[in-house]
């Protein structure tokens, strides 16, 4: 009895395909005893007995227990016994991770294939984004990260036209960044990023601007003329506030004096008392001192 099938004795696959684990013999002339074929789960500790997965034996083929590393497992032939034990799993997933074995035996012959399986995940579609004002002149970051896959996973980045990274660029494989210093209008594009594991890879793409910076020496001329704008409002407003309260006080002095004006004066004292001692007579001032008027009209 000889195996006949060949390949890498590790396999890396990605979650979700379909898989086949080739298992092709041939007897010898003097196997003439009955067929028997047994794939088993290899147990990672030499004192446990392997899993047995699937057998054939006596032209029928059999399932050995119905758990997550039996699922979707069957012999890919339609009959194992013309020369095909491969073992097929519809839809590969983490817990399929295992080493496989297919022993193949007809009496008096025997012998057996080992194959290691690891089920991984491939990377998500990245996320790219850029960090800063893409300022021409200044240093540009752009970035690059998928949020699931198995690791290792690696980032390389290129331009979409296919050209060559800036001398000016550097990038890291591990965490994705790509790092342009002396960033300028030529370097401005599209920039593609590829997340690659051992199964599988997805890529993103952004575009990277270029952004004339500001006019420093507009922008210092500009803070200074409004500030001179700005003071001279302050002190017209408070001219005027003083010019509105000078003009208020010297409006309320002469309304005082204008009232002062209307106002009679007061009667003298020495007429008052000649009126109160005579009771009516009428006094008149002559040449300065009060002469008394008699009832009919004479001076006294």
């Amino acid at each position: 009895m000889q195996l006949t099938s060949t390949g890498p004795q590790t396999l890396q696959r990605a979650n979700g395909e379909r898989l086949t684990l080739g298992c092709t013999y041939t007897p010898g002339p003097m196997d003439t005893g009955e067929l028997d074929i047994e794939w088993s789960a290899v147990s990672p500790d030499t004192t446990q007995k392997d899993q047995l997965l699937l057998s054939y034996a006596g032209g029928k083929k059999y399932i050995h227990g119905h758990n997550a590393l039996t699922s979707g497992m069957a012999f890919d032939a339609a009959d194992p016994s013309q020369g095909d034990a491969s073992l097929s799993i519809a839809a590969l997933t983490p817990a399929h991770t295992a080493t496989y074995q297919c022993k193949v035996k007809k009496s008096p012959g025997v012998d057996m294939r080992k194959v290691s399986l690891v089920v991984m995940a491939k990377p998500s579609v990245p996320k790219c984004w850029v960090e800063g004002e893409e300022l021409v002149g200044q240093t540009a970051w752009l970035h690059c990260k998928s949020a699931q896959g198995s690791t290792p996973i690696s980032y390389s980045w290129r331009r979409e036209r296919g050209g060559p990274l800036p001398p000016t660029a550097t990038q890291n494989a591990v965490t994705g960044q790509l790092v342009i210093s002396n960033h300028s209008e030529v370097l401005a594009g599209t920039y593609l990023c590829e997340a690659t594991n051992a199964v599988g890879a997805e890529r993103c793409q952004i575009n990277l601007r270029a952004v004339k910076p500001p006019n420093r020496a507009g922008v210092i001329a500009g803070t200074v003329v409004g500030s001179v704008l700005l003071l001279i409002l302050l002190l017209l407003l408070v001219f005027l506030i003083i010019y509105k309260w000078n003009g208020r006080s010297r409006y309320e002095k002469e309304v005082s004096n204008e009232i002062r004006e209307d106002v009679a004066p007061p009667e003298s004292r020495s007429a008052s008392r000649l009126a109160s001692l005579h009771p009516g007579v009428a006094y008149s001032q002559v040449d300065g001192c009060p002469g008394a008027l008699g009832v009919d009209g004479s001076i006294d």
